[in-house]
C-alpha cells in the first residue's frame, strides 16, 4: 500500500512556520518581508498563478505587490521596470512570470535581474552557484520536491533516481540537488528527455521518479518497478467533461496504474504545487533576512 505525499499539509504546515518567523521579526521590529511579482499580458494560468502567490504572502505576513504590463510592452520597457524592483529597498524578492512575449528576450530580461533578489533562483549567478554546491536561491519546485522528501523523512542515500525532463526550470536543478551530498541527495541520477531512446529501461530501475515532462499520462504501470517513489510534477490541463469547468489538472503520471506500485507517490493536484508556491516564500524569508552569503 502506498503512502500519499500530501503537499498540501506539508506546505500548510511550512507556511505556519514562516508566519511565526514574521511574527517574531516584526516584534523584534525588523520589516515585513516583501514579494513582487512581475507579469506580462492577461494569460489566465499566469493570473490564477499569481493569484495564488499573493494569497500565500497574506497567511503567511508577507507584504506582497504585482506589476501588470500590457502584452506589447518594450523590451527597454520591461528592462526599466526590473531596474526600477532592482533598486527597491522595500522589495526584498521577486518573480517574473514566465513565458514572456516572443518579442522579448527572455534570458536577457532574467540576467538584468540582481541575483540577490531572484526568489525564482533563475540567474545565471544562482544556478551557477546551484551547480557546484554553492548557498544559492533554488528554483522553488525543485526545492518543493526536495522539501516533500525531507518531510516525509525518505532517506534517498544509494538511489537510482531518474528524471524525465531537462527543463532549466524544474528537470536540471533537481537532477543537481538530488546528486548533492547529503539526505535528500546521494542518488545515482539519470536525465531522460524528449531524445532518450528506450525511457521505460531506465524508469524499470529507477527507485526514485521525478515526472516533469509536461506529457500527461506518460508514465505508465508497466514503467515502473515495486516500491518505487513517484514524484510528479506535471500539471496540464485537460479537457474533462464531467468537471463543471469542463477540464482537469493532469500529471505526467497514470496514477491508477502507477500507485499500486509504489511506495510513495504524489497526488495532482495537492502534490507538487502547494510545495512550489511554499518554497517560493522560504526564499522570499532568505532574501529578508539576507541569509544567503553571496
Amino acid at each position: 500500500m502506498y503512502t500519499l505525499l500530501d503537499g498540501k499539509k506539508v506546505s500548510a504546515e511550512v507556511k505556519q512556520e514562516i508566519a511565526n518567523e514574521v511574527e517574531r521579526m516584526v516584534q523584534a521590529g525588523e520589516k515585513r518581508p516583501h514579494l513582487a511579482a512581475l507579469i506580462v499580458g492577461h494569460d489566465g494560468g499566469s493570473e490564477a498563478y499569481v493569484a495564488s502567490k499573493v494569497k500565500a504572502c497574506e497567511q503567511v505576513g508577507f507584504t506582497s505587490s504585482q506589476l501588470t504590463f500590457e502584452a506589447d510592452i518594450t523590451e527597454d520597457e520591461l528592462l526599466q521596470a526590473i531596474d526600477r524592483l532592482n533598486k527597491d529597498p522595500e522589495v526584498d524578492g521577486f518573480i517574473l512570470q514566465l513565458p514572456l512575449p516572443k518579442h522579448i528576450n527572455e534570458q536577457k530580461i532574467i540576467e538584468r535581474i540582481d541575483y540577490r533578489k531572484d526568489v525564482d533562483g533563475l540567474h545565471p549567478i544562482n544556478t551557477g552557484r546551484l551547480s557546484i554546491g554553492l548557498p544559492c536561491f533554488v528554483p522553488a519546485t525543485p526545492q518543493g520536491v526536495i522539501e516533500l522528501l525531507r518531510r516525509y523523512n525518505i532517506d534517498t542515500k544509494g538511489m537510482n533516481c531518474v528524471v524525465l525532463g531537462r527543463s532549466n526550470i524544474v528537470g536540471k536543478p533537481v537532477a543537481q540537488l538530488l546528486m548533492r551530498k547529503g539526505n535528500p541527495g546521494d542518488c545515482t541520477v539519470t536525465v531522460c528527455h524528449s531524445a532518450t531512446k528506450n525511457i521505460a529501461k531506465y524508469t524499470r530501475e529507477a527507485d526514485l521518479i521525478i515526472a516533469a515532462l509536461g506529457s500527461p499520462s506518460f508514465l505508465k504501470g508497466d514503467m515502473v518497478k515495486e516500491g518505487a517513489i513517484v514524484i510528479d510534477v506535471g500539471t496540464t490541463r485537460v479537457s474533462d467533461p464531467s468537471k463543471k469547468s469542463g477540464s482537469r489538472l493532469a500529471g505526467d503520471v497514470s496514477f491508477d496504474e502507477v500507485a499500486p506500485k509504489c511506495s510513495y507517490i504524489t497526488p495532482v493536484p495537492g502534490g507538487v504545487g502547494p510545495m512550489t508556491i511554499v518554497s517560493l516564500m522560504m526564499n522570499t524569508l532568505k532574501a529578508a533576512r539576507k541569509e544567503i552569503q553571496f
